[in-house]
């Protein structure tokens, strides 16, 4: 479990975030003393592997083989643009 300075987590919240949604978890101190932990929510990264597999199925089963362009194109199914 990684520990960072409030103050420098204020200034990376963004990379905090990526680095929380890949699994880690950090612990936020202020003068040394641990007052927040940032934890990735396994519940909705569970799901939307669940949905990613299912897509696969339903892709295999209609064309019996997935290329690798139809992959790569749905990696980034869902997010903000």
């Amino acid at each position: 479990m990684r520990e960072i300075q409030a103050s420098e987590a204020k200034a990376h919240l963004s990379q905090l975030l990526d680095e929380v949604e890949r699994g880690e978890a950090i612990v936020i101190t202020r003068r040394g003393r641990p007052i927040a932990r940032i934890l990735p929510e396994h519940g909705c990264r569970k799901a939307e592997i669940e949905r990613a597999i299912e897509t696969i199925k339903e892709i295999r089963q209609r064309t019996h083989k997935i290329s690798i362009e139809e992959i790569l194109s749905s990696r980034h199914e869902g997010h903000k643009v």
